[in-house]
């Protein structure tokens, strides 16, 4: 049987370099493209790519999804994993409209297109559970009708109509996988896991917005690749897919939790909730376990205690 050969977009991000671990370690040959943008410190972006850069089936290209010519990179690629987007809700107001737009919806549309030139046998899609905004029922499933707050969530719903539409006028078999609250090592430092833990470890007080009541569906690293990895040989064409851990809780036993694991005291500055921002998230996984045959193993507490530990060897300069 030949090599299999993926392209993962965002390859250097927290999913895409769990993602493309996981490929290899599958016996797929990845061939990783990022443009390391500046909404986050890229050093760790590199920090991610500490393994795969001794991988010898997997290659890296920097470049920008908006203006490369990208039909060369899918030239026998049997999988694309689009994951490169421009993330965090709270950003996306204002004048960084345009960012969001240019990378989550332009960007996306030209991958389509290289997708359909190079016949590539599937395109898997990284989409959100931001779409949903403030979901009329919980857990919200995929028959509850999209109502993004918040222009990022406004911009991750156009990419999965783009997925649709393309799969329908073209016959490329997409697939949408809507994340619930992704964590675990590496996760990026504008998450609330990766804020929270820092702050601990430090001595500082958690900035929480609002009362802590809000209620959160938490979805570990390895989980959520998973669901990736099952998204490629499963799923109908066109759908989108919940992909949720299962955990869903308050926020402030989130932090409970967080002070068993760390054996460190967590001390709260409680600020105003943030436009944007729903009160609860939620989702079923039900389509995802019946058609993907997806099923969450890791629980919020062993989940944490593996980015605790991770984010300790992260402070203390520790090489991934």
């Amino acid at each position: 049987m030949s090599e299999k050969v993926a392209l993962v977009t965002g390859a250097a991000g927290f999913i895409g370099s769990h993602l493309s671990e996981r490929l290899i370690g599958e016996g797929w040959r990845v061939r990783g493209v990022d443009c390391f943008t500046n909404y986050y410190d890229p050093a760790l972006k590199e920090r991610n790519l500490g393994g795969l850069r001794r991988a010898p089936r997997f290659d890296l290209s920097r470049l920008d999804l908006r203006t490369t010519e990208l039909a060369p990179f899918l030239v026998g690629v049997d999988c694309v994993w689009h994951l490169a987007a421009q993330a965090g809700v709270r950003a996306s107001w204002g004048a960084e409209f345009q960012t969001y737009s240019s990378i989550n919806i332009e960007a996306t549309q030209r991958v389509l297109e290289a997708a359909v030139e190079a016949r590539t046998a599937r395109v898997v899609y990284a989409s959100s559970s931001s779409v949903y905004g403030d979901a009329p029922e919980f857990p919200a499933d995929e028959k509850s009708v999209p109502a993004p707050i918040s222009p990022y969530g406004v911009t991750k719903l156009a990419g999965e109509h783009l997925m649709a539409l393309y799969q329908r006028a073209y016959g490329l078999p997409t697939i949408s996988l809507r994340y619930f609250t992704v964590y675990g090592p590496r996760q990026r430092p504008d998450m609330g896991f990766h804020k929270f833990l820092r702050a601990i470890y430090e001595g500082r007080p958690l900035p929480i917005f609002g009362d802590g009541t809000q209620t959160r569906d938490f979805t570990f690293i390895a989980d959520a690749i998973e669901a990736n990895f099952l998204a490629e040989r499963g799923g109908v064409p066109g759908r989108a897919y919940n992909v949720s851990g299962g955990s869903r809780l308050e926020l402030n036993e989130v932090l409970d939790v967080l002070a068993e694991v760390t054996g460190r005291p967590v001390v709260r500055e409680n600020l105003p909730m943030q436009k944007g921002d729903p009160a609860n998230t939620g989702g079923s996984a039900a389509r995802a376990r019946e058609e993907l045959g997806f099923i969450p193993r890791t629980d919020l507490r062993t989940g944490l205690s593996a980015q605790a530990a991770w984010m300790q060897r992260y402070l203390e300069g520790a090489a991934e």
